[in-house]
């Protein structure tokens, strides 16, 4: 072989295996609680539904890519994703820096901010210290369940973790919940708007540091083209509208994404 043609040999080397890794994924596995409407339920035929659902489906399809779905109890999310059960987590994870030091994340997906839930004639939640002695619902596994036992308790709450947000609200409405502690965009969707949360409100957005905004996309650590292409995949949804259009279908004119 000529020193010409090893030279090109060697330079071309990268490129062939740049393009092999490129071509690897062929499906993404999303892992998916669905128990968290509207953004990802089971409906009536079985299928899933929901915002989540949508856009996890919109991404692959600008990718190019087989999309599988892959049921999981939100709580044991990241442990079967470093189990390799799945290749990444899509459903409402909200970006924690307890969750970076073992995972990391896409871009941002949309905004979920915390609030409490509670009867329109309760003044709980003004202050941390008007929970004391107050019976406190949360989701099992979420990071409202974390702040609430991290902050609440130590302040007299009572804090009970629910496998699924609408045994809070079942809770909340027969009373035996003082309040529920959630993302305030699934309450005022899901809950509030409709007849059974007629008498109760979602009061002002819980703002510590410990309860982040940003919900993304959860990955294995060092899964580098992963990441980089879910991220391409997402900036593509947002270029050509249909994240857009996928937030009018389930939260009307509300801006998630920016507000």
């Amino acid at each position: 072989m000529t020193l010409l043609r090893k030279l090109f040999s060697v330079l071309a080397l990268p490129l062939c295996i740049g393009t092999v890794q490129a071509q690897e994924w062929k499906e993404i596995r999303f892992g998916v609680f669905p128990e968290y409407p509207p953004f990802e339920s089971v409906a009536a035929d079985g299928s899933l539904q929901g915002f989540d659902i949508d856009l996890g489906n919109a991404i692959c399809a600008r990718l190019e890519v087989k999309c599988v779905w892959v049921r999981n109890e939100f709580d044991g999310m990241i442990p079967a994703l470093r189990a390799r059960k799945f290749d990444a987590i899509m459903s409402s994870m909200a970006v924690t820096p307890a969750r970076q030091k073992q995972i990391d994340f896409s871009d941002r997906l949309y905004l979920s901010p915390t609030s409490v839930v509670v009867p329109k004639d309760s003044s709980l939640g003004d202050t941390p210290q008007s929970f004391k002695d107050k019976r406190i619902g949360v989701l099992q596994g979420s990071l409202q369940e974390a702040y609430a036992r991290a902050k609440l308790e130590k302040l007299g709450a009572q804090v009970k973790a629910y496998q699924a947000q609408d045994q809070n609200y079942a809770d909340l409405v027969n009373g035996r919940l003082d309040a529920t502690l959630t993302d305030k965009l699934e309450a005022e969707l899901n809950f509030l708007s409709k007849h059974e949360g007629a008498n109760f409100k979602s009061g002002p957005a819980i703002k510590d540091p410990t309860l982040p905004l940003d919900i993304a996309m959860g990955l294995r650590k060092n899964d580098t083209e992963l990441i980089a292409l879910i991220n391409k995949g997402i900036a593509a949804v947002h270029a050509d509208g249909t994240f857009d259009a996928i937030q009018k279908k389930y939260v009307g004119t509300l801006d998630i994404y920016n507000e």
